[in-house]
């Protein structure tokens, strides 16, 4: 079974903002995953979608440059050969 790799990760320390193409009916078009990684007490990683108060400026600026990031995608694909 082939898995969906992301298309790009921003980061921000543990923040992480994964961009994912996905292929529609009307065309591909992109989504985007937030998440916090963090290690657990046998030093494994994980990743969390909470996140806490002092977390919640730095997951909108990530945010923020995950939006500009997508709109350079799909002006790349606008611009792709058919």
């Amino acid at each position: 079974m082939a898995t969906n790799k992301p298309t790009e990760t921003l980061r921000d320390g543990s923040l992480k903002a994964t961009i994912w193409k996905n292929d529609g009916e009307k065309g591909p078009f992109f989504s985007v995953s937030l998440t916090r990684i963090y290690t657990d007490d046998a030093g494994n990683y994980h990743d969390s979608d909470s996140f806490s108060g002092s977390e919640l400026l730095r997951i909108a600026r990530l945010a923020s440059r995950a939006y500009d990031r997508i709109a350079d995608l799909r002006q790349a694909e606008a611009n792709r050969p058919a």
